[in-house]
């Protein structure tokens, strides 16, 4: 695995961990803001044919 490769999904797990925590704690804007962030990270990771695997933050 590559460095970007494996900065990418170090990114998305983060994203993923910053948006499961503003959700518990009921911080509606940070997890709108969470939610972009992670949904930017995925499009990237799909433009550059990294797989993310299916670690979806519902």
């Amino acid at each position: 695995m590559d460095a970007f490769t494996a900065g990418l999904l170090q990114r998305i797990k983060a994203t993923e961990s910053d948006l499961s925590r503003a959700r518990d704690e009921g911080d509606d804007f940070l997890a709108d803001v969470e939610q972009g962030e992670l949904d930017d990270l995925r499009r990237l990771a799909a433009e550059h044919g990294v797989e993310v695997g299916a670690q979806a933050v519902c």
